[in-house]
C-alpha cells in the first residue's frame, strides 16, 4: 500500500473544541462593553491550554446581541475580543479564533434585526469555522452552559458538553439521550469538560490514512 498517495487523496482535517464565551471563559455579567468588565473565570486559561496541548483548535462561538441592541458596535466588540485573546496568550493559552453573531430577531436596526443562521441554537458559526479551517465536526466538541449551545453543537454534528456550575447535585455523568437539546456529557466546570473530551477523543480517534504502524 502506498501510504503517501492515499494521504494525498484523504488529507486529515483539523478537530476543534468550540467554546461559548460568557459563562465558560468569562463571567456572565450580561453585556460587557468595556475591558474592565471582562472577568476570566478561574481555570479557563488552564483549560484552553489543555485544548492547545491536545492538538485541537480552540474556537470561541458566541451570541453577541449587544451589537443589535446598540450597546456596543462591532469595532468595540472586536477590541474586547482582542483584549481577551491577549489575556489568554499571557497565560500561555491560545484562542485560535473568535466567531460571533451580532444579530437578534427582535432588536436593532434592519442591519442587525433578523433571524439569521449564525445565532445559536442555529449552527452557522460552527459551520462557518468548519469551512474556513477545514474542521472535522464529527471529531469536534461544543462546550457551553446553555441549551442553545448544546443544540447548535448537535446540529453541526459535534459532541456536546454542558457545563453546569450551579447547584446541581448530579455531578459529571454521561447523558444517554439522542435529543438535540441534551448534552453528551455534563461537567461541573470547563477543566472537567475539556479533560473528558480529550480522553474520549484519544480513545475514538480514527487511524490516520498514512498510518502504517500496524503493517506486518
Amino acid at each position: 500500500m502506498d501510504c503517501r498517495r492515499r494521504s494525498d487523496k484523504e488529507p486529515m482535517r483539523s478537530r476543534a473544541v468550540f467554546l461559548d464565551r460568557d459563562g465558560i471563559l468569562i463571567e456572565d455579567t450580561g453585556y460587557p462593553t468595556r475591558v474592565e468588565e471582562l472577568r476570566i473565570l478561574p481555570g479557563a486559561i488552564e483549560a484552553v491550554r489543555e485544548v492547545n496541548q491536545a492538538g485541537f483548535l480552540a474556537l470561541v462561538v458566541t451570541n453577541q446581541s449587544a451589537v443589535a441592541r446598540g450597546m456596543i458596535d462591532e469595532t468595540g466588540l472586536r477590541a474586547l475580543h482582542a483584549f481577551l485573546t491577549r489575556r489568554f496568550n499571557e497565560g500561555g493559552a491560545r484562542l485560535d479564533r473568535i466567531y460571533y453573531c451580532p444579530h437578534h430577531s427582535e432588536f436593532g436596526s434592519l442591519e442587525y434585526r433578523l433571524a439569521c443562521s449564525c445565532r445559536k441554537p442555529e449552527p452557522g458559526l460552527l459551520l462557518t469555522a468548519a469551512e474556513e479551517l477545514s474542521i472535522d465536526l464529527s471529531g469536534s466538541c461544543m462546550i457551553g452552559d446553555r441549551m442553545s449551545d448544546i443544540e447548535a453543537g448537535h446540529r453541526a454534528g459535534c459532541l456536546t458538553i454542558l457545563v453546569d456550575s450551579g447547584a446541581s447535585k448530579t455531578g459529571d455523568k454521561p447523558v444517554q439521550d439522542p435529543s438535540r437539546r441534551r448534552p453528551d456529557y455534563v461537567a461541573r466546570d470547563l477543566k472537567r469538560a475539556v479533560r473528558w473530551f480529550t480522553r474520549y477523543a484519544r480513545l475514538t480517534r480514527p487511524r490516520a490514512a498514512n498510518d502504517c504502524s500496524e503493517r506486518g
